[in-house]
């Protein structure tokens, strides 16, 4: 018998690639299954994205392999694009780099960055896939806890009475996900102040900037950010673009090189007309994001009604494309209580647990479900 490689056992089945599975067997056996869980906008690109993309086919050399790098032009909307949204400047050519999804990305830092033994922090709760990575590359996950109590801000003072000399990267996530928080740029520069006292690269992964919020951030506003922290981005959420796979990340040209030397020996260049695509999107007017927030918002309006008719609790100043429900008193486990919703009102709903320990208690609505939807989702309840 062929033997795996011994990192496997380190890891599980992403919980959604398995779950869904069993929830497109429910379909498949005819029931009405409403999905609530993953986070894939059911709309459509712009059709000036859509168009970027189809006249980009016809042109000459679109099909061969392309840069490392990604097109100049592209690298330049990304930086545009940022100096435009957040007032940072980025050198396009050296500080840049566009990636196949900022999920791509978490794995290229992590190759880049971590040996066998370093450590990573963690937010509990925070994406699977920090968890998952780091134990892919042997790297081991040290978490830091995010409560409802402290915003779902990492309480820095408590972090650096820790050991934290083996500790290489930290991630970090704001808009915050699953919970919908903000940071402040007071924050992100107590953030960034801990990782240069102690010489941690401090990834932000930032995709929700856009959703429903006003006030849009990045870490690289802070002055210095660029000595210790990268920040990945996407077109995924922003944009309506997930299945194009297209994200990027910033940061000093020194950090974007140890990036490239990974990327360059796993992929051969993001597809012509799918670069064409990206850059319209990048150079989309404010009146995209405000047709999409006002779609956003009915839907959220309504997602808070379903989440009141089960008993949660939410925060309405959250922001970006979930729900993060707090469950009834007395609710011990918030698997056992998606579950019998699925299988008593085929409503699938993301448990909080999936998240990490600090989940419990909690379950994620998202947003890309379509307002008649969630009506009959609630008329289900």
């Amino acid at each position: 018998m062929i033997q795996t490689a011994d990192r496997l056992n380190s890891v599980q089945e992403y919980y959604f690639s398995k779950k869904l599975r069993e929830v497109h067997g429910l379909m498949a056996q005819g029931k009405p299954i409403i999905n609530m869980g993953i986070g894939s906008p059911d709309l459509a690109p712009s059709p000036l994205v859509i168009k970027a993309m189809q006249d980009a086919v016809l042109e000459e050399g679109a099909h061969q392999y392309q840069s490392y790098q990604g097109l100049p032009e592209l690298r330049k909307a990304i930086a545009s694009f940022y100096e435009n949204r957040f007032n940072v400047t980025v050198d396009y050519n050296t500080e840049t780099l566009p990636l196949m999804g900022s999920k791509e990305g978490i794995m290229h830092i992590s190759m880049a960055f971590l040996n066998s033994g370093d450590e990573v922090l963690i937010p509990n709760p925070g994406y699977p896939t920090y968890t998952s990575v780091t134990k892919l590359v042997e790297a081991t996950p040290k978490y830091y806890d995010l409560t409802l109590d402290n915003g779902w801000f990492p309480d820095i003072d408590t972090l650096e009475k820790e050991d934290l000399s083996k500790v290489k990267i930290m991630w970090v996530c704001y808009p915050h996900m699953p919970t919908g928080a903000t940071a402040t740029r007071e924050q992100f520069a107590k953030l960034v102040a801990f990782a240069k006292r102690n010489s941690i690269l401090l990834v932000n992964d930032n995709p929700y900037s856009f959703v429903l919020n006003d006030a849009p951030t990045s870490i690289l506003e802070i002055d210095g950010a660029k000595e210790v922290c990268l920040e990945l981005n996407s077109l995924s959420k922003t944009f309506n673009m997930a299945g194009w796979r297209v994200g990027y990340v910033l940061g000093n040209s020194e950090n974007i090189n140890a990036v490239l030397k990974v990327k360059s020996n796993m992929d051969s260049g993001m597809f012509y007309g799918i670069q064409k695509g990206a850059i319209a999107a990048l150079e989309s007017a404010d009146e995209w994001f405000e047709k999409l927030n006002i779609l956003y918002s009915k839907r959220r309006d309504l997602m808070f009604k379903l989440a009141n008719k089960l008993g949660c609790t939410i925060d309405i100043n959250s922001v970006g494309m979930f729900v993060w429900a707090k469950l009834p008193t007395g609710i011990e486990s918030a698997e056992n209580f998606i579950d019998n919703i699925l299988y008593e009102k085929d409503i699938f709903i993301t448990p909080g647990t999936i998240f990490g320990s600090n989940g419990e208690g909690y379950i994620r609505f998202s947003l890309c479900v379509t307002e008649d939807k969630i009506r009959e989702a609630i008329d289900r309840i």
